[in-house]
């Protein structure tokens, strides 16, 4: 019997390849890697593939993904990579080993949660490099380590930054110099020597593999790179690696030869835009049950020879005219970073991972399966 839809199909063995490709990269390069699990919500099965092809740490930046990685029995070391909220402190000093920070006040608090467990919570300093997302000013870096390294239950674990997320700013050389060189002053400065100097994320990929020299830069920490098999700044396959892991597969539920202009007068739709519409007569439009909900369009492939024309909540609408589809059948999409964690966090997308040739699925269950019944057999 067919799984239902909407669904997203995972092919672990193309993971496990990418995770394998990049881990050998990056030992190559002196740098260590923490896959980043969030866009596949913490799974724990995906993560366990990771493991036993050599990844031993993993970062999420929700706290209930970690927990779910930590408690399926996952071995390694695990990283909160958004800054925890100070209402977090205890569950993250708990539950991951290592965070992001830039906070002094915080900080204190996971310091306090460490203490009571009688553990040590390592903390990376995030650093302002350009991005403005998160980060320290350079010029108030040495005043905050002064303050983190007398904290108890805190260990000074190095310093980081984050490129490209917020406002595209290229992880470049010259940026990775100033990092290197900060690391560098901090440690002859107050005699310390700094585990980790975390670079960036996915977007580091195309630094990684020119530069001659990484300097202090010994960490990353990549996701979509290694899920997606591309280039996080261009979004170009990276050469080896397998840029189709992922399907989002959807069900045709109307198939009709409709006008492609609207009829009456145009305002905002749904979600707010002022749609504009080209004129190329009566085209056959097929209608999928799969949205915004679940998916981000604007990412989303089909593998078929059709055009995705718009969509709302709950519906995707596709022209169809060489496609030839009929109500019941399934589209199959690759997907984009957007759209796969869209996917991976929807409660009504079923995950069903491939196995031996790819025709035998199965499913994963998830904290939100158990809450809502799912629409027929898994």
């Amino acid at each position: 019997m067919s799984l239902p839809t909407p669904r997203i199909e995972i092919d672990v063995a193309r993971l496990v390849d990418n995770a394998a490709a990049l881990l050998s990269l990056c030992l190559s390069r002196g740098v260590e890697l923490t896959a980043v699990t969030k866009a596949v919500s913490g799974s724990p099965r995906i993560a366990a593939a990771l493991h036993a092809c050599g990844v031993r740490s993993f970062g999420d930046s929700r706290i209930a993904n970690l927990r779910r990685m930590r408690e399926s029995g996952l071995k390694g070391q695990f990283v909160l990579i958004r800054s925890p909220a100070p209402s977090e402190a205890e569950a993250a000093a708990r539950w991951a080993d290592l965070s992001l920070n830039t906070e002094i006040s915080v900080v204190k608090l996971l310091g306090r949660a460490a203490r009571a467990r009688g553990s040590v919570h390592g903390v990376i300093l995030m650093v302002e490099l350009g991005d403005l997302r998160e980060g320290i000013p350079p010029a108030e870096l040495d005043d905050a380590v002064a303050q983190v390294l007398p904290i108890e239950g805190i260990e000074l674990a190095g310093i980081g930054t984050n490129l490209a997320c917020l406002n595209g700013v290229r992880p470049s050389a010259a940026k990775m110099r100033e990092l290197s060189s900060l690391a560098a002053r901090l440690e002859h400065r107050y005699g310390v020597r700094l585990r980790y100097v975390s670079g960036g994320n996915s977007a580091n990929y195309g630094w990684l593999v020119s530069t001659r020299d990484t300097g202090r830069v010994n960490h990353l920490r990549m996701g979509e790179s290694l899920l997606l098999g591309c280039d996080a700044l261009t979004r170009q396959p990276i050469p080896g690696l397998h840029a189709d892991a992922f399907t989002v597969v959807a069900e045709v539920i109307e198939v009709r030869t409709k006008p492609s202009v609207p009829d009456g007068e145009i305002v905002q739709d749904a979600f707010g835009h002022q749609p504009a519409f080209t004129d190329r007569g009566n085209r056959r439009r097929a209608l999928l049950a799969i949205g915004r909900q679940d998916i981000e369009p604007a990412t989303l492939r089909p593998r078929i020879p059709a055009e995705i024309i718009g969509a709302t909540s709950d519906h995707l609408v596709i022209d169809a005219t060489e496609a030839g589809l009929e109500v019941g059948d399934e589209v199959a999409f690759d997907v984009g970073y957007s759209s796969l964690v869209r996917a991976m966090t929807s409660r009504d997308v079923l995950r069903a991972f491939t196995r031996g040739t790819g025709v035998e699925l199965s499913a994963e269950e998830t904290v939100a399966d158990r809450a809502v019944p799912r629409r027929g057999p898994a």
